[in-house]
């Protein structure tokens, strides 16, 4: 096997190159298990009686916006790690807290959003903005009882995020 003397810089040159794209393969591979981490914490979150406050240690913290008037709707954002450009991302999670006996699946939910805005694309099938100050949630499709829907935004801040409204849907 020739030695390190024996390889030309340009061989020298690709051999760290090939080491940064390793490196940053390996910085994916965590980013995508600190996702995943997140979304199993989410979706164990709505069978918790209490997430709000609490520290996990995974490096973010869920918090409590509001508490809407409806008891079976509540709406989490929590502070996630930041794209590797620097900038700030927050998961949403929106949670029907409703038992499955009840049969309360809501639909046409929509929250106050301001003039939200992410640099970080956002299925709108998922969420979207309608206006200002108008977002709706599963593009308007019932959430079922226990359920919860999720998504993640990269902005300089976080929104101030509550839900403004939602139809009872029969199920």
């Amino acid at each position: 096997m020739p030695g390190e003397g024996s390889r030309s810089p340009d061989q020298r040159r690709r051999g760290v190159v090939s080491g940064r794209r390793m490196a940053v393969a390996a910085a994916s591979a965590t980013a995508s298990a600190s996702v995943v981490a997140l979304l199993l914490l989410l979706t164990l979150g709505c069978y918790w009686p209490r997430v709000d406050g609490r520290q996990f240690g995974f490096g973010f913290q869920f918090q409590q916006l509001r508490s809407v008037s409806v008891s079976n709707r509540k709406l989490l954002q929590g502070a996630t790690p930041p794209l590797p450009s620097g900038i700030p991302t927050y998961t949403v999670t929106v949670l029907n807290l409703c038992s499955s006996r009840n049969g309360c699946a809501m639909g046409q939910i929509h929250l106050s959003c301001g003039a939200f805005s992410s640099t970080r694309l956002i299925n709108p099938r998922i969420f979207r903005r309608l206006r200002i100050n108008d977002c709706l949630v599963n593009d308007g499709r019932p959430l079922a009882p226990g359920a919860s829907i999720s998504f993640q935004y990269a902005n300089s801040f976080s929104y101030p995020l509550s839900v403004s409204s939602a139809t009872c849907v029969p199920s």
